[in-house]
């Protein structure tokens, strides 16, 4: 079995994933979060730089409903060396479906069938591609499988959720089984992958499976692939060192305190989850007005809460 890390904007840029990298058991794979432009700006150049992602296999993915731009992005792409990109056919938001970008790609099969032909013929590197399984009908699907199965992608990750659901109610794992029966494509399952039984689950549904993305569940509990892999687990002193390490390295990339301290508050809107009477301490987090007040309340949590990996029933 492979595991990859989700890209999550804001979140999983290089500073976590090295730091995360550093600390808990390596992911396989990893992807960026989305790129939409071939001139990239100075966050998204030390993102892709490879001294900033060293000795881990990165993905850059790509945000884009035209052609030409999707290849003028793969080719700055592929100065820093890379080899493979992976569209983003899957991200829900509102603001990205509205341009008929992420998912909203997938409202008109024929509109995408001619963006697909494009970047295959044209795109400089391989391309693997995110989705999700339709905007809200099931018919929706069959469509889309039809048309993927035309290209030579190197992966199909799939979400088995419709664009409408966002991240609620529960995954279509028989959609992910449809695609493993239509497709003669590698295919990797992504969606709430929070504990070793909701993995269970998935295997035993889908046997076959040999590819798994995770996103949140990392996020909530960094120990979560220790758990899988069943290795040592992460104590509450490495997850100490490993939330330090992101406060510093964030502090020397950021000016000020309030870019950091909504890092911060991102990091614990996750991670919360993984220590004793979270409430208490994660509305103090989103109240502090300064690097010193966080640090304090930081401290508390780690000095008097214990650190529990919920990897078996998240």
């Amino acid at each position: 079995m492979q595991y990859y890390m989700a890209p999550l904007e804001g979140i999983t840029s290089y500073i976590y994933r090295r730091t995360y990298h550093k600390y808990f058991s390596k992911m396989d794979k990893y992807f960026t979060p989305f790129l939409v432009s071939p001139n990239f700006n100075t966050k998204e150049k030390l993102d892709l730089d490879p001294s900033n992602n060293k000795d881990m296999e990165l993905v850059p993915q790509i945000l884009s409903k035209d052609a030409d731009e999707f290849v003028e992005i793969a080719k700055s792409v592929a100065e820093y060396g890379y080899k493979t990109v992976n569209l983003n056919l899957g991200c829900p938001a509102g603001t990205v479906v509205s341009k008929r970008r992420g998912s909203g790609m997938l409202f008109d099969t024929e509109e995408l069938d001619k963006f697909l032909y494009e970047i295959f013929e044209k795109c400089p590197l391989s391309i693997s591609i995110k989705t999700r399984i339709g905007i809200k009908d099931d018919y929706e699907w069959d469509e889309i499988l039809e048309v993927y199965s035309k290209y030579a992608m190197e992966e199909l990750i799939i979400h088995p959720r419709f664009q409408k659901e966002f991240y609620g109610g529960t995954p279509h794992i028989d959609a992910f089984i449809k695609a493993k029966d239509k497709l003669n494509i590698s295919l990797c399952y992504n969606g709430d992958i929070n504990s070793i039984s909701n993995l269970n689950a998935l295997i035993s549904e889908c046997p076959s499976t040999d590819k798994v993305m995770i996103g949140r569940g990392i996020l909530k509990n960094p120990g979560l692939m220790s758990a899988i892999r069943g290795e040592k687990l992460p104590d509450k002193e490495t997850i100490r060192a490993f939330h330090d390490e992101l406060l510093e390295q964030y502090r020397e990339r950021m000016s000020g305190d309030r870019p950091v301290l909504y890092k911060m508050i991102e990091l614990w809107l996750y991670m919360q989850e993984s220590f004793t009477n979270p409430e208490r301490y994660f509305k103090k987090i989103k109240k502090a007005k300064s690097i010193s007040e966080y640090k304090d309340t930081a401290n508390a949590i780690f000095n008097n809460e214990e650190y529990i990996n919920r990897a078996g029933n998240f």
